[in-house]
């Protein structure tokens, strides 16, 4: 499978994971050492995997609230054989995100090892 077939594989996951709130994808998708942050916060909000993945735990999914399904890649961009940026945008309750994924190759698995992103307003 090339690159990017499988990034995109792995996108598709990190979207179920958001949907869903499955944490067995969350850890399928991101990189145990990947970092969180949004500058969308009077204050930088800066987490690790654990937080996050304590987040989603806790989180109502939009699968169960019935709410529609809204996400897509806008780019994914090469730089060699084990670095990728991903432009992608997803809807999780009445919000909608801009999503930074800087994704690695790492033992030959594609996993997500930063999620930088911005809340747009609708």
């Amino acid at each position: 499978m090339n690159s990017f077939s499988e990034i995109t594989r792995v996108l598709s996951l990190y979207f179920d994971t958001l949907y869903c709130c499955d944490l067995d994808k969350f850890d399928m998708v991101f990189h145990e050492k990947a970092i969180y942050a949004t500058a969308d916060e009077a204050v930088p909000l800066f987490r690790d995997m654990s937080e996050y993945r304590r987040v989603i735990a806790k989180r109502t999914s939009p699968l169960s609230a019935n709410e529609p399904r809204l996400d897509f890649i806008d780019s994914i961009e090469l730089a060699g054989k084990n670095t990728a940026r991903v432009r992608a945008r997803c809807a999780v309750g009445s919000r909608d995100f801009v999503d930074f994924l800087t994704l690695i190759c790492d033992n030959g698995q594609w996993r997500i090892i930063s999620k930088i992103f911005q809340i747009i307003d609708k």
